[in-house]
C-alpha cells in the first residue's frame, strides 16, 4: 500500500511548476501523478518517493495538502491488461474511484495506481487472484 499525496491548488499559470520545483528542491521524486482541475482550482495526486516530506515542505509553502492510501498493481503492458483488473474488482463489488498510471522502476513494468475506499481489502482480492500489488 503506497501513501499519495494530494495537493490543492490553483488553476493558474506556473502553479504545477511551483509545486515540482519544491518538491525537486527537496530531493522528492515523482514516481506517478494525475492531475484534475476545474475553473479555479484543481487536484494535484501524486506517488512520491517522501510523501511526509512532500507534506511538510508544500503545506509550508502555503498549498492544501494531505495523504491517502492508495494501491499500486502491477500491469502488464500489453491489450486488456487493465481491463482484466478492473474485472476483477468488478466481480468483486469493488468500486474504483480513479486510477492512474506509473511504472515499478525495478521490474520496469507499469503499474497502474489505484483509488478504492478500502485498499487493503482491494489488495488482498488482487493478491488472490495473482496480481502483484506494490
Amino acid at each position: 500500500m503506497l501513501k499519495q499525496i494530494s495537493i490543492y491548488a490553483e488553476n493558474k499559470k506556473g502553479c504545477l511548476q511551483n509545486i515540482t520545483g519544491i518538491l525537486c528542491d527537496s530531493g522528492v521524486n515523482i514516481l506517478g501523478s494525475v492531475t484534475n482541475d476545474s475553473a479555479e482550482y484543481g487536484i494535484i495526486r501524486m506517488v512520491v518517493s517522501d510523501p511526509e516530506k512532500s507534506l511538510e515542505v508544500l503545506s509550508e509553502a502555503g498549498y492544501i495538502c494531505k495523504t491517502t492510501p492508495v494501491l499500486a498493481v502491477e500491469c502488464p503492458d500489453e491489450v486488456g491488461s487493465l481491463d482484466k483488473i478492473l474485472k476483477t474488482l468488478y466481480s468483486s463489488n469493488i468500486n474504483v474511484n480513479y486510477t492512474y498510471l506509473s511504472f515499478n522502476r525495478e521490474s520496469g513494468l507499469p503499474i497502474m495506481v489505484i483509488h478504492t475506499d478500502d485498499t487493503k481489502q482491494v489488495e488482498n482480492i488482487l493478491i488472490n487472484k495473482g496480481y502483484n500489488c506494490i
